[in-house]
């Protein structure tokens, strides 16, 4: 570089002399002839005075020797750079790395040792602890180091043998090690491992408790066979197998592609749905109950009439036709062990009782139980029904009351009551819609064989005077009392308390009533809990999840059975509560669960019944406050609800319908019973309209059975009708 800038130097005056000269004569040229110079195509510059022929020489000369200059340069810095890289990674090479001055072992004879170098004893773990000699402890080997001769011990003309060191374990990079010189790398210990000079003198004839070597933190490529010998073997300790213990089966699946949340008839229904669809799908319910899926409206109805006092523990009854069935719905053999759910080869269903659903991660598609364990899903239901609703004033009233108070919902409840309509006196149910007045009648007709007392009361002028038009609630009322049963109408409760062994009821108007044991049937709340955490929209109006056409409440959720608010085609946003809109909702929502995408246009039915002599079914919105239009008949021995299920061959009405299981009729083995005793004011089958806009949007089969059908079509199709008489002809209600 330097030898370029002192050319520059001597050749930059005479280029700058050159130029400033040719600019002169420029100059002159242009004053003398008053004109400017003329341009030429090319211009040629001078390197000496004007004239003298040896233009631009010069110039190129110097331009060419710079060049040559600056890459003669370049060649030379990189290639002194490189010698001196060169210089400093053999000097790193050969430099000892931290050698720990200790006494070296005691080498064997030169000529020995030369000719058999691969038999020299490694150092080993087992080495007596009396033994004073102590190795190197080198702390970093590289290939290279191994490669360099140290330069403390002393060497043979023919070959040079180093003291061998331990190594510690350098987790960066795996030494090679020549078999002659076998590297030891110890585990643990943190100081050099001692040998005795005798090993090393005699290595034809080793110690065993000095010459296994080790090398426990090596990889296999990195220790040579030859190293491994047969004292080795015979000096190492023997490592004990631990015992394979088998892990134990877990309780429950960590995953179900389709998970069921519920154990109801909304769930069952699902299921069996998705098993339809999908042969070989695994499904698992969940449910906070320890009974398998079963039905509920036994419960308050066939149950109670039975004569079997096994009843309570097997839980089946005799069907209003004379047939014996369960409540539920399947014996256990036809469910998989929830252990078992993800082993068996078709899939199946299987149910995990005793177990909440506390949280849902609808992101992550997973689910937390009340034990903090989680589930992951592929599609979920939550089908979750609801919870009794108590009275406040109960609530309210302590512990001596809440304990003699029923809500009845569940199999535990049925027995609960069963019991105490056994043990005690006297039972008051407050509320008169369907539960109530079906328990008040249950436990009326058995109040004939004992002593017990029942009373029912509630804030309306008839039983199911929400429901029924006034005359025909009153007619009910009648029935009720008929049965037994101390009605108490136009009754608010103002107040509960516990007192001398009893509860006694305040009513609002001044009266008490003393009892007992009370069963509060005053409605149903949707269970809701899982809204907050899943993020699921809850109606303000009717409760319940909102759910689109197709029972979808979210990407992967959907919601059946009485829990879900969903949108009726005909008859704008609803929430039922009844067993035949569990049925077809579960089914259908177990449908666009395996991709069918159907609507939800069905039009559920529910019914009820007084006994075996008196029983409606409904269909739509059935509400007192609309208008409606009764045509009745008079009723003969077959337009009962016994004489109903005879005919079906099924004592759960809907399931004509909506499973698809009816059978052909069955005749009855017991005598016909007779004409039901007609009253002053005879309603004994009718049917009844109610209206909106003129239009049919409910309808109730009072002691007509089997038209179900019929009424669906009319609340379909949402016409005017002139005259509802000769619509009510097509249920057949004048005929014999």
């Amino acid at each position: 570089m330097w030898t370029c800038k002192n050319l520059w130097k001597k050749f930059a005056p005479l280029a700058r002399a050159s130029s400033t000269l040719c600019l002169q004569n420029a100059r002159g040229a242009v004053l003398n002839n008053e004109r400017r110079l003329t341009l030429v195509p090319q211009a040629h510059m001078s390197s000496g005075a004007p004239g003298s022929g040896g233009d631009n020489n010069l110039y190129y000369l110097l331009i060419g020797a710079t060049c040559v200059g600056g890459g003669f340069y370049a060649y030379r810095t990189i290639k002194e750079d490189k010698e001196r890289y060169q210089e400093r990674i053999d000097e790193i090479a050969s430099r000892p790395n931290k050698v720990v001055p200790a006494q070296p072992i005691t080498e064997a004879p030169g000529e020995q040792a030369a000719e058999t170098p691969e038999e020299i004893t490694p150092v080993t773990e087992d080495a007596p602890a009396e033994t004073p000699e102590v190795t190197p402890i080198v702390e970093e080997v590289s290939p290279e180091v191994a490669a360099v001769e140290p330069e403390d011990p002393p060497a043979t003309p023919e070959v040079e043998i180093a003291p061998e060191p331990v190594v510690e374990p350098a987790p960066e990079e795996s030494v090679e090690t020549p078999a002659a010189e076998p590297v030891v790398e110890s585990e643990a210990a943190p100081v050099a491992d001692s040998v005795s000079e005798e090993a090393v003198e005699q290595p034809s004839s080793p110690a065993p408790s000095e010459s296994t070597p080790v090398a426990e933190c090596l990889p296999a490529e990195t220790v040579a066979p030859q190293t491994t010998t047969e004292t080795e073997s015979a000096a190492e300790p023997a490592t004990v197998a631990p015992a394979e213990v088998p892990a134990p089966t877990p309780e429950f699946p960590s995953h179900a592609p389709y998970l069921l949340i519920g154990g109801g008839t909304a769930s069952f229904a699902a299921a069996r749905s998705i098993r339809a669809r999908d042969p070989g799908a695994r499904v698992l319910i969940i449910t906070d109950e320890p009974d398998l899926p079963y039905m509920r409206p036994p419960l308050s109805k066939e149950l109670w009439f039975s004569d079997d006092p096994s009843v309570v523990d097997t839980l089946r009854f005799k069907q209003w036709n004379g047939k014996e069935r369960s409540i539920y719905f399947q014996p256990p053999s036809f469910y998989v062990s929830p252990q078992d759910l993800e082993k068996v080869e078709n899939g199946g269903v299987a149910v995990l009782t005793g177990k909440k659903v506390v949280h849902m991660d609808v992101r992550g598609n997973k689910v937390t139980l009340s034990d903090n364990t989680e589930i992951s899903y592929d599609k979920c239901l939550i089908a979750t029904g609801g919870v009794p609703r108590n009275l406040q004033v109960i609530e309210r009233a302590g512990e001596e009351v809440t304990k003699r108070t029923t809500l009845f919902r569940k199999v535990e409840d049925f027995k609960s009551l069963d019991k105490v309509s056994r043990d005690t006196k006297s039972i008051t149910i407050i509320g008169g819609g369907f539960l109530g007045s079906e328990l008040a009648c249950a436990l009326g007709r058995r109040s004939a064989d004992s002593d017990l007392e029942v009373v029912q009361m509630f804030p309306e002028k008839g039983n199911m005077g929400k429901v029924l038009p006034e005359y025909l609630s009153n007619w009910t009322t009648a029935k009720v009392k008929s049965e037994g049963v101390k009605v108490i109408t136009e009754a608010l409760v103002k107040g509960v308390t516990y007192k001398d062994g009893r509860v006694e009821i305040k009513l609002k108007d001044g009266r008490v009533v003393k009892t007992d044991h009370i069963v509060a049937a005053v409605g149903l709340d949707p269970s809701v809990e899982l809204a907050k955490s899943a993020g699921l929209e809850v109606d303000s109006d009717f409760g319940g999840f909102r759910v689109n056409a197709e029972l979808q409440a979210r990407s992967n959720i959907w919601v059946a059975g009485d829990a879900a608010c969903f949108y009726d085609i005909r008859l704008g946003r609803r929430r039922v509560e009844h067993h035949d809109h569990a049925v077809v909702s579960g089914r259908l929502a177990g449908e666009n669960m395996t991709g069918a995408n159907k609507p939800y246009w069905h039009q559920s039915m529910f019914w009820s019944d007084l006994g075996p002599d008196v029983g409606y079914e409904a269909i739509g919105i059935v509400d007192s406050s609309l208008p409606t239009v009764g045509v009745f008949a008079k009723a003969t021995a077959k337009d009962t609800p016994k004489a109903a299920t005879e005919k079906s061959g099924t004592g759960i009405r809907s399931e004509s319908e909506t499973e698809g299981t009816a059978s052909s009729p069955v005749a009855s083995s017991t005598p016909e019973p007779p004409p039901v005793s007609q009253q002053k004011d005879d309603y004994g089958k009718g049917v009844i309209f109610y209206l909106r806009d003129k239009v049919v949007v409910g309808i109730i089969l009072w002691n007509v059975f089997n038209r179900m059908p019929v009424a669906r079509k009319i609340i379909k199709d949402g016409e005017e009708h002139a005259d509802l008489n000769e619509v009510a002809k097509l249920f057949n209600i004048h005929e014999d």
